[in-house]
């Protein structure tokens, strides 16, 4: 073989082995790469997860977190109202009849005797911190239809407060008709009352129905809940006809709720 010859033979062979090299490290290169954009792929679908638990968890704790400082602001309001129901019925126990605020549970039966559908003012008179007027706006009555008569200086702030739609009235509810002159533009399709009337001789609380009656619709109800096993509205010649609640025993003490309405 000629040096000519050995030369084209030995330059095809390293030509030829070149080529397949280059396969070969292409092929190596585009699997390199596939397994790279996997990687990144994995890599990515990992972070994703990550983030999506990190915010679940963090969603999760606000939320948890958000419920305790509710828990606490309510027991703390809770403990509040009692407080100023037991300084209430310190300073006079003739017209607050309790240490403690009327149930949620107890406030809710009251409400459930008032017609949101009617339209019209709804009168509540001992309201003290709120909790039958809560009941009422829950059960559909706006706070703006709402007129709130409470004796308390310190309970009407506080009313006032807490319902700042609603029209808050200081003064004395055996009076109604007089401390709500000028503030009952029509007359109301309920009055629903918290008062203590048993601390009251019957001549007195007899007096307040028929009062309260002078300012309500035609066959609206006067709602009342009492400790007690009898009316707290004496019935005797009074006309009204009356219903009577079962007994709410989520209530401290257990309470029942009179309802009384005039004959149509």
């Amino acid at each position: 073989m000629s040096l000519t010859s050995h030369r084209r033979h030995s330059h095809g062979q390293s030509l030829a082995a070149r080529l397949g090299q280059s396969r070969v490290a292409a092929r190596i290169e585009d699997e390199v790469r596939v397994t790279a954009a996997d990687l990144v792929d994995s890599v990515a679908e990992a972070r994703l997860k990550v983030a999506t638990v990190r915010y679940k968890v963090q969603d999760e704790v606000r939320s948890k977190t958000e419920k305790l400082r509710s828990r606490v602001s309510e027991a703390r309001t809770k403990l509040g109202d009692e407080a100023r129901f037991i300084k209430s019925w310190i300073d006079d126990p003739m017209r607050t009849g309790s240490v403690t605020p009327s149930s949620p549970a107890l406030a809710r039966r009251m409400a459930s005797f008032v017609d949101p559908s009617l339209p019209g003012p709804v009168i509540e008179i001992g309201p003290g911190t709120g909790p039958v007027t809560e009941a009422l706006i829950e059960r559909g009555i706006s706070e703006d239809r709402l007129i709130l008569v409470e004796y308390s200086p310190e309970f009407c702030k506080l009313l006032r407060a807490r319902f700042p739609r609603a029209t808050v009235v200081e003064g004395d509810a055996y009076a109604l008709s007089t401390t709500l002159a000028g503030h009952l533009q029509e007359k109301a399709i309920a009055v629903v009352s918290s008062l203590p009337l048993f601390n009251q001789p019957p001549a007195m609380r007899s007096a307040l129905a028929k009062d309260a009656f002078t300012l309500l619709v035609e066959g609206a109800p006067f709602v009342q809940f009492t400790y007690s096993v009898v009316s707290p509205v004496p019935r005797k010649g009074s006309g009204l006809k009356s219903f009577a609640s079962d007994w709410v025993l989520r209530n401290i003490p257990p309470a029942r709720v009179w309802v009384y309405r005039q004959p149509v």
